[in-house]
């Protein structure tokens, strides 16, 4: 009994920090279970999935439902996420592991340059308040829109460009997933943030629903190899249903640059994490 209140307490903080940077929760999830309770990391995956889904219900609940997540952006990425997922599985061993996470670091720590130049925690000449003109893909698949933020008690309209570049991160995400097996929620805020310009608040809302689409398929495939355990998937889905849901409704009230603030170390430590595996030290 005491295990599954554990379980629950960790699932909750993992849901609420989740839904707050958009990163799903599997981040905490996995690391925690394989440590904390010595379970088998595939077992540990599987209720890791479990619990990216549940925060994304959770959250999206709130973020569809005020239009802070961009249904038709998370929709048209999903294809090259997809994408670059079934061509990593099926390219997944030609390459050597080590090479690919220091690749992949390499990428997120130009990435994290770039959130801590906008964090303000650096000062920089380039004006990152500048209007942003959205490209004729975004014109044309009409990605441009407005959410009211309940910090700031405004409408706020924001403008999509870099479609492309933000397609190809996208892509990425998806091929390191599918060559590495790790979550890629790093690289969607990222592409959404840094590349498409998006909103922060947008960027975590629209890559939670993202991570829900893409979690659910392979949580059949999980399910059907028999490593989703009940056990533990049912206590880890409650509690971050309840964390994804206090998340949702603190990351609305809180100012957009805390969010940033919250992000950049996870991130930080997502990349030393990567980069420890490329060298061989974990």
């Amino acid at each position: 009994m005491n295990d599954i209140i554990y379980l629950i307490i960790i699932a909750i903080f993992a849901g609420f920090i989740g839904s707050l940077v958009g990163l799903g929760g599997g981040l905490i999830v996995t690391p925690a279970l394989t440590i904390l309770f010595d379970l088998d990391i595939k077992y540990a995956i599987g209720a890791s999935i479990v619990a990216v889904i549940a925060t994304s219900s959770g959250s999206a609940i709130a973020f569809v439902k005020d239009g802070i997540s961009n249904i038709n952006i998370g929709l048209f990425l999903e294809i090259f996420t997809t994408l670059g997922g079934i061509i990593g599985a099926l390219l997944a061993g030609i390459f050597s592991s080590k090479l690919l996470y220091i690749f992949f670091s390499i990428i997120l720590i130009n990435s994290f340059y770039g959130m801590l130049k906008k964090s303000g925690l650096i000062k920089v000449k380039k004006d990152y308040t500048e209007i942003i003109e959205e490209d004729k893909y975004s014109k044309k698949l009409n990605f441009s829109s407005e959410y009211y933020d309940k910090s700031e008690k405004k409408l706020i309209k924001y403008k999509v460009t870099n479609v492309p570049q933000g397609s190809a991160v996208m892509f990425g995400a998806g091929l390191a997933s599918g060559l590495l097996g790790i979550g890629s929620g790093a690289f969607k805020v990222v592409a959404l943030d840094n590349y498409m310009k998006l909103p922060i608040k947008v960027s975590t809302a629209t890559s939670n629903f993202m991570m829900g689409v893409t979690a659910c398929a392979s949580a059949l495939i999980y399910f059907f190899n028999g490593t989703i355990n009940p056990v533990i998937a049912g206590p880890i889905a409650l509690g971050t249903l309840i964390g994804s849901r206090t998340g949702a409704k603190v990351m609305q009230r809180i100012n957009s640059k805390y969010i940033r603030l919250i992000f950049l170390p996870i991130l930080l430590f997502t990349i030393i994490n990567m980069l420890l595996k490329g060298l061989g030290i974990m």
